[in-house]
């Protein structure tokens, strides 16, 4: 974070900087226009997602395009277009061949057709077998029943290649299509927490407005560079979590109210964007409420500590409307009690969101060594397969977390939410039959042993290949010492006065605009507005809730601004964007996090020093 860069102070850097952002924009724009008619319309569907991502070269899986269309999304415009596109880069040759070689079994360049056929129809976005053999069938790369992936490589690549040549060309022959805008069809940004957009952001919540945020840091060198700045500062004691709210959320103050809970999880993408479950609540009338949420405590093997027990949790509260359009915020969860967060209030009968969201500044990537893989299998005296005991574990472990209503058994609702992290896919009433057949049941839904041998099956379908038994583990926020450090389950628990409230996870996705707009919306209702110095429309909110602290900027200006913020004063911290000295674009009549900002040592005195400055 404290890295110098004089990229920006170069001018011939920049301006190759400049060169490959309007090449790179060039291409984003004659894929767009090859499927749509105008880069003001708007993609409609997932299909014309697919369409459009597979025009700029890319070739998405459903995972991915699940990702960015997700069960909020109504319409996604070029703007978001070319954010996914700067973070799902097109395959290389290397990982292509890197892909094949693991399915390679004699590592002579070629996979015969009959395992190709199996994998491409079994696994992943299966195929049918009809596209799997016009793939066989071609001569370029086929022989003697076999695939030569390193032709096959080749081919698709130049394949794509001359994809994106065509629309190029058909962009730079077309006067039309030249003179077109970019931007999307209200013309403002659709993350504005003004604008009632239901979409949700194809990127991190807090960053949708940020247009490459995490530019080269280079420091304001003083505060006469910039036009105008602001500084704020806010010392937080040792411990200093408010346990002054922790009577009004213990559950001994609300004895004789009814309750609900369920589980969930926050998962780390590869990117670092963070998805989880989402929720609704039904109240059936007007009761006094307490919602909490806290890191969910699985009891580890040899008495190890969970590592998310430190990760940060909330939960926001929103009113649903007649159209999911416009939910209204109602509050969040501010009170504290050691990990756990809770909310005390009043709600009326009807329907409310809750949406979980940590900050990121705990739950992040992280780099370490691993000296080894673990083992999953082994097999007995009599040749059979089994599972490890220490991978017995983590199954037992994942079972915990995947089952939300927590009765100890999975129903097909929880098991999905598993499918759709792990394949992308959905496993349907029929497919759920054959595994009753196969697994063990209680009143149709999985046991903690059905669960066990439906994962040995997965291993004696590949012969003792762990590759997709990992596939399932790494979506899971699992590593390769079986730890899971990219990930944080959860439990939220309802109570309330005069009546049973009802709790049901909806889906499992990024948190998108909604979240984005509360996370913003109650910064400015509870925090400190400061305006910075010398310019009349730029404000910046700071809010400290328990143990963490949130900056939010606001620009009522007609026109976008980049604002540096300067954290170098800080002691003890930590933020959600891992850069001591960042900037970020901020949109016209918008507003957007500038940072989460938390105790590295909560054990010791931290001090959140930032300078805001407008360049």
């Amino acid at each position: 974070g404290n890295q110098k860069s004089t990229h920006s102070e170069n001018p011939q850097g920049k301006k190759s900087q400049h060169a490959e952002e309007a090449i790179f924009y060039m291409n984003c724009r004659a894929a767009y226009l090859t499927v749509l008619k105008s880069s003001l319309e708007n993609i409609k569907s997932k299909e014309q997602l697919s369409l459009v991502l597979q025009q700029a070269g890319g070739n998405p899986s459903q995972k991915t395009i699940n990702k960015y269309w997700t069960s909020q999304t109504t319409s996604l415009n070029f703007d978001d277009f070319c954010a996914i596109l700067k973070k799902e880069k097109p395959a290389t040759k290397n990982e292509l061949l890197e892909a094949f070689g693991k399915i390679d079994t004699d590592k002579d360049g070629y996979i015969l057709h009959d395992e190709l056929c199996k994998i491409l129809t079994t696994r992943g976005d299966k195929m049918t077998w009809e596209e799997v053999t016009s793939i066989t069938k071609q001569t370029d790369f086929n022989c003697n029943g076999k695939l030569d992936y390193n032709k096959f490589c080749e081919l698709y690549l130049s394949t794509s290649e001359r994809c994106c040549r065509a629309a190029r060309a058909r962009l730079d022959t077309d006067p039309r299509l030249r003179q077109q805008h970019f931007g999307n069809q209200t013309g403002n940004s659709s993350e504005g927490i003004t604008l009632p957009v239901s979409k949700p952001s194809p990127r991190k919540a807090d960053h949708k407005l940020v247009k490459g945020d995490t530019r080269a840091p280079s420091r304001p060198s003083s505060a006469q560079s910039s036009k105008a700045s602001i500084s704020t500062t806010v010392t937080v004691g040792a411990n200093s979590s408010s346990r002054s709210t922790k009577l009004i959320i213990e559950p001994a103050t609300m004895k004789g109210w009814q309750w609900a809970q369920s589980k969930g999880c926050f998962y780390l993408e590869e990117d670092g964007e963070i998805i989880s479950h989402k929720y609704r609540l039904h109240l059936p009338q007007r009761s006094a409420v307490c919602v909490t949420i806290k890191p969910f405590n699985i009891p580890q093997a040899g008495g190890k500590s969970c590592h998310w027990l430190s990760v940060d949790t909330a939960l926001f509260i929103l009113k649903e409307s007649e159209t999911q359009e416009n939910l209204q915020l109602v509050s969040f969860t501010e009170l504290q009690n050691e990990e756990m967060f809770g909310w005390r209030g009043e709600l009326g009968a009807g329907l409310y969101w809750l949406l979980p969201f940590t900050t990121g500044c705990r739950l992040r990537k992280v780099k370490t060594q691993i000296t080894g893989e673990a083992k999953l299998l082994w097999r007995d005296e009599d040749g059979e397969l089994a599972l490890t005991k220490e991978f017995r574990a983590a199954l037992l472990d994942i079972f915990e977390t995947i089952d939300l209503d927590g009765n100890g058994l999975l129903s097909l609702e929880e098991y999905n939410f598993f499918e759709l992290r792990t394949s992308g896919e959905k496993c349907d009433q029929e497919a759920w039959a054959v595994c009753k057949e196969n697994f063990e049941m209680k009143k149709n839904e999985l046991t903690r042993q059905g669960f066990l041998d439906l994962n040995l099956m997965e291993a004696n379908d590949r012969d003792g290949d762990p590759w997709d038994l990992w596939v399932t583990l790494l979506s899971l926020g699992y590593n390769k010492a079986l730890e899971m450090t990219e990930a944080c389950p959860f439990v939220i628990a309802i109570s309330a006065e005069r009546c049973k409230p009802r709790i049901k996870a909806i889906s499992l996705e990024a948190g998108g605009s909604q979240l984005s707009r509360a996370v913003c919306r109650s910064v400015l209702n509870k925090g400190e507005a400061k305006v910075l110095d010398g310019s009349e429309n730029i404000f910046i909110y700071t809010y400290r809730s328990g143990s963490r602290i949130t900056s939010v900027i606001e620009n009522k200006s007609e026109n976008k601004v980049i604002i540096h913020v300067n954290n170098e004063q800080s002691k003890n911290c930590l933020n959600n964007r891992g850069l001591t000295v960042f900037a970020v674009e901020v949109a016209p009549k918008s507003m957007m996090v500038s940072q989460h900002v938390m105790a590295l040592n909560e054990q010791e005195e931290w001090i959140y020093s930032c300078v805001h400055s407008l360049v």
